[in-house]
């Protein structure tokens, strides 16, 4: 029997290769036999890098970079085992995270630090980049990361713009004579699970500003100057970005990668599966194990529990979900191709406990979902 375990990670709590290994180690008491492949997955978003690179049997490198507000950061990006695909999540040098809610701003916060990530990325010679643009803090549209790859990006008086959302006001000219040649040569894969187009009421910065500190008379600001953007990039780059599904994503970052960089925006967990080259070993599998921290009806949408659902569902197979917890709306993801879900909680705890047993609980919910195969074969 060949099983493929397939989850994503169970956030603040263990890594997807933590939980595939836990999965793999409760089947076993029950099938040692049984061929087991681990996939650790992920949908694009935090924990992308550390599921690609456990995978593959990459590493994870560190390097200084420039955080939303312009201190210095220890980051991180992944580089695959194949020595050839290197994978960046924003987050970890633009990201929510790294600015405290009382200092979150989006007219000041700049993406800057991706620029930089994706420059250390350039320098090690690859030319495959896979980046995650979820949970940023800034409404710049990825502005500060061109700035940081060589473009200028000058105001009046041929100087450079202040860094944010704020300084998009003062741009009158993209130049892109000094932009980091070695653009040219790379294929940039981002992974993007929004349609936002870059203005309007369902643009960046009305949809997802708020959650970054925009007040509403910011919002206004920000929408303003990224439509003040789009029509610089239409009128001086012939790049008309402004209604392209996802030009909106991360704070409009997608517009400048669709403009500058030629990027192609995908579903990260589509981008994920083929990178891991997942569908090869489904062909002649027999049962599919996936999983996530916690199942809803939000996971129907590009989730990666979702997205294994089905591509083995191609292939006729069987799949069982193990998730942290399972909320009450959870029933719709039979409708996408999971057969049973599957919570790893045995008994009323605190979070605290949930998260520190995780491991042993996914090991023991994976033994007894074997024991019952094992009585029905």
């Amino acid at each position: 029997m060949k099983i493929i375990i397939a989850p994503d990670s169970y956030k603040e709590s263990l890594t997807a290769m933590q939980v595939a290994t836990a999965i793999e180690a409760g089947f076993k008491q029950q099938f040692p036999d049984a061929t087991y492949i681990k996939f650790p997955m992920a949908d694009g978003g935090e924990g992308t890098v550390q599921s690609l690179v456990d995978a593959s049997q990459g590493s994870i490198k560190h390097c200084p970079v420039s955080a939303p507000l312009g201190n210095k950061i220890n980051a991180f990006y992944g580089l695959m085992g194949n020595n050839k695909t290197a994978i960046i999540e924003m987050a970890a040098a633009s990201g929510l995270h790294l600015v405290s809610p009382a200092q979150r701003n989006p007219l000041l916060t700049s993406s800057y630090g991706t620029g930089e990530l994706i420059k250390a990325v350039l320098d090690k010679g690859f030319k495959h980049i896979i980046l995650g643009i979820g949970g940023s803090a800034t409404n710049d549209a990825g502005i500060g990361m061109a700035q940081a790859l060589g473009v200028k990006m000058l105001d009046k008086n041929n100087q450079e713009i202040a860094f944010g959302g704020a300084g998009i006001a003062d741009l009158v000219k993209i130049d892109i004579t000094d932009m980091d040649p070695r653009l040219a040569d790379i294929t940039f894969e981002v992974a993007c699970d929004v349609n936002n187009p870059l203005c309007g009421e369902q643009g960046a910065s009305y949809i997802f500003g708020p959650q970054k500190g925009a007040t509403p008379a910011m919002q206004k600001i920000l929408d303003s100057n990224l439509g003040h953007y789009a029509m610089l990039l239409k009128t001086q780059l012939s790049q008309d970005i402004k209604d392209i599904p996802g030009a909106g994503a991360a704070g409009g970052m997608g517009a400048t990668l669709l403009a500058l960089f030629n990027a192609k925006l995908r579903p990260g967990i589509d981008i994920v599966i083929d990178a891991l080259g997942l569908e090869k070993s489904l062909s002649d599998a027999d049962l599919v194990i996936t999983g996530e921290g916690r199942i809803d009806s939000q996971t129907i949408c590009g989730k990666t529990p979702i997205g294994v659902a089905r591509l083995a569902k191609k292939y006729d197979l069987p799949v069982i979900a193990i998730a942290g917890c399972l909320s009450a709306d959870c029933d719709v993801v039979y409708e996408h191709g999971i057969d049973t879900l599957f919570s790893i909680v045995p008994r009323a705890m605190t979070l605290e406990q949930a998260l520190q047993d995780a491991s042993l609980n996914v090991q023991k919910t994976a033994n007894n979902i074997a024991a019952l195969l094992k009585i029905k074969l």
